[in-house]
């Protein structure tokens, strides 16, 4: 059995929609989530579906011990990233090499980097005058939004459509992509 941890910052559809997936795998198991917010609707989300959640301060994050102790108490094998909306340390990248993923909500390399998340990136998207957008799986490294790439999905970006109109599709293909693509790396994981 293989277990992950889920980072979320937020309302944790990703999350719960991950959890799902994998709630009757024999290999994959999220054992746990972890935030850097108390106040956001995942916890509540994953704690429905029998996931513990916790949260750490951003001090417990960037030193790292804490955050590593929580993980190994899970024995953790693997991170994904959900909506999480912080640069991962140092500590957890040097605990975790080649074994944290994240979803981004743009073809990358267009459109990524420290700044473009969430809305910022759909609005950024019309504003280029893009004629497709998705959603790039890729694997975490000291950079925001340059590490190897997984898995990229593309949707159309139709003349008429408004930031809202991109961040539905792109939704759409997150959900439809990523426990997937979190089953066929962690498989291909040793």
């Amino acid at each position: 059995m293989k277990n992950i941890a889920i980072f979320a910052s937020g309302s944790g559809t990703n999350a719960e929609n991950i959890i799902r997936y994998f709630s009757d795998s024999e290999t994959i198991k999220v054992a746990v989530v972890l935030s850097n917010n108390r106040h956001v609707k995942v916890h509540e989300r994953v704690n429905k579906l029998g996931v513990p959640s916790f949260v750490f301060t951003r001090e417990e994050f960037v030193e790292g011990t804490p955050v590593i102790n929580k993980l190994a108490e899970y024995q953790v094998d693997f991170i994904i990233l959900a909506g999480f909306m912080n640069k991962i340390a140092d500590p957890l990248l040097k605990a975790f090499p080649n074994k944290i993923i994240n979803i981004h909500p743009a073809l990358l390399p267009k459109h990524g980097g420290k700044g473009m998340f969430g809305m910022h990136v759909h609005e950024a998207v019309v504003a280029a005058g893009e004629k497709e957008s998705g959603i790039t799986i890729h694997y975490i490294n000291e950079n925001y939004d340059e590490g190897a790439p997984v898995f990229q999905a593309i949707c159309p970006v139709l003349p008429e459509d408004t930031p809202e109109d991109v961040a539905a599709k792109v939704h759409a293909l997150e959900y439809a992509h990523y426990p997937r693509v979190i089953e066929e790396v962690l498989n291909n994981v040793q």
